[in-house]
């Protein structure tokens, strides 16, 4: 009687058993695929200073694990892996395209945010080890980089660090922003009374994992008084970023090129005239030209100079048709 009672006992706890194994299996596996956080830019209180930079750009995870990445700010960035020696498209192209939040990336195909702004996530998981470069469409000099380790292998840091370093990479970067603001008020004041920065940024950090980088969307001297037949002259001082300076009716799409009434002087500057405040003239996307690299064609020179001549007196009211909803705008106004 006792061994029939042992048998059916043990008979009920063998699938007892193998439901609490294979429950604390998918546990450990629910437990093991851990998601880090991460921020994609940061901005200042009036928008004016922009950080372009991964905040952390460097990361270390285990295969199976995944990375979430906020977007806080007003300015355009993606989160984007592209394939081995995949020609960098445009940010409205993407890779091509978007990829669904979530997507996995192994490195075989693209994987691509889009563009997002205010506040939305894009995560992505990595299945496989291997060190994969970040890279953000909009903005040539925002990289970083994601090592994904083999599960035996030890992660270097946690959270709560990479939150300690995010923190203070972003005040570094907001400092060195409101230098450059300084420099580019200053170089407008000292070049000429006719002169206006559009916009001033620079590659001011890197880290082991990629480029960082420190901007102003800002017109310096933004309100500027000039005569009848006077020029004014708008350079661009914002490595990797471009502006537009936009008169009167801002164009459907703000990267449509310069319009009709803009022409291209000797040195390469582009130029309109203009007669009245209700006149539109838009300059069209002008940055500086990016950088070098060796074995690659020699880049073109950008174009970082856009002229007007103002003919009649007035208030001429102006913006960045890319970065006005940051409070990029300014005025010229016209004496006789």
């Amino acid at each position: 009687m006792k061994s029939v009672f042992a048998a059916g006992r043990s008979n009920v706890l063998i699938p007892v058993v193998l439901v609490l194994v294979a429950a604390f299996l998918a546990n450990a596996s629910v437990a093991s695929a851990d998601q880090l956080q991460a921020v994609a830019g940061a901005q200042s209180h009036d928008k004016g200073k922009q950080v372009l930079a991964f905040l952390p750009n460097e990361l270390w995870i285990h295969e199976g694990d995944s990375v979430q990445w906020s977007f806080p700010t007003d300015e355009r960035h993606t989160v984007t892996f592209l394939t081995s020696g995949q020609v960098r498209p445009k940010f409205q192209t993407g890779c091509p395209g978007s990829t669904p939040d979530g997507s996995s990336y192994d490195g075989s195909t693209c994987v691509n945010s889009d563009v997002l702004i205010g506040g939305p996530t894009y995560t992505v998981t990595f299945p496989k080890p291997g060190n994969f470069k970040l890279a953000c469409l909009v903005h040539l000099y925002m990289t970083g980089t994601v090592h994904v380790l083999g599960l035996a292998e030890n992660l270097p840091f946690d959270q709560t660090y990479y939150d300690r370093q995010a923190h203070n990479e972003r005040h570094e970067l907001m400092s060195d922003a409101s230098g450059l603001e300084a420099r580019g008020q200053a170089i407008a004041e000292r070049t000429s009374a006719t002169e206006v920065v559009a916009g001033i940024a620079d590659v001011v950090a890197t880290t082991g994992g990629g480029a960082q980088s420190s901007a102003v969307m800002r017109f310096l001297n933004d309100r500027i008084v000039v005569n009848v037949g006077d020029t004014v002259e708008w350079t661009n001082l914002a490595v990797g970023a471009s502006h537009t300076v936009t008169f009167g009716t801002e164009p459907a799409d703000p990267f449509a090129p310069a319009s009709a009434n803009v022409t291209t002087d000797h040195d390469g500057a582009l130029h309109a005239v203009i007669g009245s405040p209700t006149d539109s003239v838009h300059s069209g996307l002008f940055s500086p030209a990016p950088g070098e690299r060796t074995g690659a064609a020699q880049a073109p020179l950008g174009v970082t100079r856009f002229r007007v001549t103002f003919t009649a007196p007035g208030t001429f009211r102006y913006i960045c048709a890319l970065h006005d909803d940051e409070g990029m705008v300014g005025t010229v106004v016209v004496r006789r």
